[in-house]
């Protein structure tokens, strides 16, 4: 128990800001209808906080690698539980499967919904699947730059930044990088807002969008997603948001800082905007010659929904699957790429493919000339093997975890597509699937329950990428 109780004592500490922002729909909307399940929600909340507070009084110092694993864990799983109470007890709440269901969707910035008729939703319920959204995504930067580091997961080593350095010394600098990221998290979701504004949106509909927009989340205020709003520069200023926040927050960091436009010369940027521009252009040649539409209308859409898949945050403009089979094709393989490492980005992440070319780069030379001394090398810096390892693993787990997965979601009668496209789109943290069920035009809610939970422990196991999770239950892990 002594093991656990710094770990409770810190969770208790999160629920009590949860309990303070289960209050912010009442604090943003006048009139909020049901501010007094907001209210009874947050003092559960607060209760049960300090109950874990008072329960566990052990003086919270460096956690060892176990604890942080455990923190990383169940820290996510219990604030995905109480954040779904307002669901669960508004009038006409939903079930509790579908309740964790969406509230996981939104904390891990899914975007994946079981809830249709949106436009109808109470406008404080609307708002508070926003805000979920907006918790899950610095929670997800504050995660990959602070903790997975440590613990030897994650991408956020191949850049040597300080934050990952969990010394005495570099523990203030540490502080500062993390006051940086949020005041930058902050800045971003007001500009948006106010670009939003500005285009043609009312004040709830750009706070809304700025807040899932930011998180790359894709919860929206219509079961029309973005296809709601007709203006093409809405949906260019959504595009330009969603590519910013898929950046590498530590670099956006030092950028903001020192202004230095070296610093966006990096890899994996390189690699992302390729990932954006590549299949944005192909798609837009092939819809400007299939449809009567101009090529300049084709770029507009197809640049916002690859954009939208590519950074895993799951809005969408317009069912692309009625465009054809190529397409179709398409945006099923960007599903699983995913933004940069240290970003609010799920799927698999740019630098994992770039490390898995330069392996099969190292093999092709090596067949040429056998006894050559190749050496891997990842934004000017040497790979190390314990890099490639985990790259290796972390491919390996995330293809089992689909194949399993997706055999369970068959087993419980969904079809194939569905099924597969499904876990997918849960691994990878990306929203919409294929399909007349899960595709841009459909959601989740007439999957059996089982389905419902199988797919939001597969958002867990995406978010917190795979490995950090799984190590909690291997028998090593319980061995002290």
């Amino acid at each position: 128990m002594s093991f656990a109780k710094p770990v409770i004592r810190i969770i208790g500490i999160v629920l009590l800001l949860l309990a303070a922002l289960m209050l912010m729909p009442i604090v943003l909307l006048a009139g909020s209808q049901d501010w007094k399940v907001f209210v009874m929600c947050s003092a559960i909340t607060a209760g049960c906080g300090i109950l874990a507070i008072g329960v566990c009084r052990t003086p919270i110092n460096r956690l060892n690698p176990n604890q942080l694993f455990l923190l990383t864990v169940f820290s996510w799983v219990v604030v995905s539980s109480f954040a779904s109470l307002p669901l669960i007890l508004v009038k006409q709440g939903l079930s509790v499967t579908d309740a964790i269901f969406e509230t996981i969707s939104g904390i891990t910035t899914t975007g994946s919904t079981v809830i249709s008729g949106l436009e109808h939703l109470p406008r404080d319920i609307l708002l508070w699947r926003s805000i979920l959204q907006w918790l899950g995504g610095i929670g997800i930067i504050g995660m990959a730059v602070a903790i997975l580091p440590f613990l030897r997961v994650g991408g956020m080593r191949l850049f040597q930044t300080e934050s990952s350095d969990w010394s005495d010394k570099a523990l203030p600098q540490f502080r500062e990088v993390a006051k940086t990221i949020v005041l930058l998290y902050l800045t971003l979701t007001v500009v948006c807002v106010l670009c939003y504004r500005l285009a043609g949106m009312d004040w709830f509909n750009a706070l809304n969008h700025s807040m899932t927009t930011i998180s790359t989340g894709g919860f929206s205020t219509s079961d029309q997603s973005m296809g709601q709003f007709a203006t093409p520069i809405i949906l260019w200023i959504s595009t330009l948001f969603m590519a910013c926040a898929a950046l590498p927050f530590t670099i956006l960091v030092r950028f903001w800082h020192s202004h230095d436009f070296r610093l966006l010369n990096d890899q994996q940027i390189k690699g992302l905007i390729i990932s954006f521009a590549v299949p944005s252009v192909m798609l837009a040649i092939f819809l400007a010659q299939q449809t009567d539409t101009s090529f300049v209308q084709a770029i507009t859409v197809t640049t916002f929904n690859v954009v939208s898949i590519i950074t895993t945050t799951g809005y969408a403009s317009t069912d692309y699957t009625l465009w054809g089979e190529f397409p179709i094709a398409v945006f099923f393989i960007i599903t699983f790429i995913g933004g940069c490492s240290g970003s609010t980005s799920g799927g698999i992440k740019i630098f994992r493919f770039q490390i898995s070319w330069c392996l099969v780069r190292e093999q092709l030379r090596k067949l040429v000339h056998p006894y050559a001394i190749v050496s891997r090398r990842y934004n000017n810096r040497k790979l190390s093997d314990d890099i490639i390892a985990s790259a290796v693993a972390f491919a390996f787990i995330f293809f089992l975890s689909l194949a399993v997965f997706t055999i369970l979601l068959c087993l419980l009668g969904v079809d194939l597509l569905t099924s597969l496209t499904g876990v997918i789109t849960a691994l990878a943290n990306v929203g919409p699937g294929l399909g007349d069920t899960i595709g841009p035009a459909g959601n989740f809610s007439s999957l059996p329950a089982g389905a419902k939970w199988l797919l939001a422990i597969a958002m867990i196991l995406g978010r917190l990428e795979l490995l950090s999770v799984l190590v909690v239950f291997s028998r090593d892990f319980w061995r002290r």
